[in-house]
């Protein structure tokens, strides 16, 4: 996630102080990617040092305030207008997980996506229920409509990872059928089946 680009977008609406960046940060998306001043100070010190924030006085409480510069704003515009890059996944630790249990023994594989399927439904419902909330306060202003857009990103999410861990299950049975129609090793004694494969199927 860049903050690094979050801390401009607020700065381009006007100066701002440290905390005061992490509160509006954390108000537009529900708190969802808290941040802790100490992080919000180095990454405005980086911006500093590299020419995209200046010093900008102070308020009546004598708060240092930061401006986004010339150089801050054309990077925010290049961050705007360029996709986010997919080409390089960030580890899934569900998919590796899932990946690492295929063949290993001793392991349900199917108690895991059950498991995991109750905890990735829960998290739908809470974040429904959020959804819901925020509806029903009438989301008018920016922060509200910010945070509708990132809850129903989290629905979107949760439920994409409710049907691949369907489609994982149903590969498994299918492998699993298919094994069990494979005649036995000429002299082999056959061998107890866990739930799942025995080995992955390559394609």
């Amino acid at each position: 996630m860049s903050i690094r680009h979050g801390l401009l977008a607020l700065l381009e609406q006007g100066p701002r102080y440290g905390s005061q960046l992490r509160t509006e940060f954390e108000s537009r998306t529900g708190a969802t990617w808290p941040l802790n001043v100490g992080q919000v100070y180095t990454t405005l010190s980086r911006l500093e040092r590299d020419g995209m924030v200046t010093q900008d006085g102070k308020d009546d409480a004598g708060h240092a305030l930061h401006a986004i510069t010339d150089a801050g704003r054309t990077e925010l515009r290049s961050w705007f207008e360029t996709p986010v890059d997919r080409s390089s996944p960030p580890r899934d630790e569900l998919a590796i997980k899932l990946a690492m249990a295929v063949g290993a023994p001793g392991v349900d594989i199917t108690a895991i996506i059950q498991s995991q399927r109750s905890h990735t439904l829960k998290a739908m419902q809470d974040y429904t229920r959020l959804k819901a909330q925020a509806l029903a306060e009438d989301p008018a202003d920016r922060d509200g409509v910010a945070w509708l857009l990132v809850v129903e990103q989290l629905i979107f999410q949760a439920e994409a990872e409710a049907r691949w861990l369907d489609h994982c299950e149903s590969r498994l049975v299918r492998l699993a059928a298919a094994a069990a129609t494979e005649p036995a090793p000429a002299g082999g004694r056959g061998s107890a089946r866990t739930a799942g494969p025995r080995r992955p199927v390559r394609r």
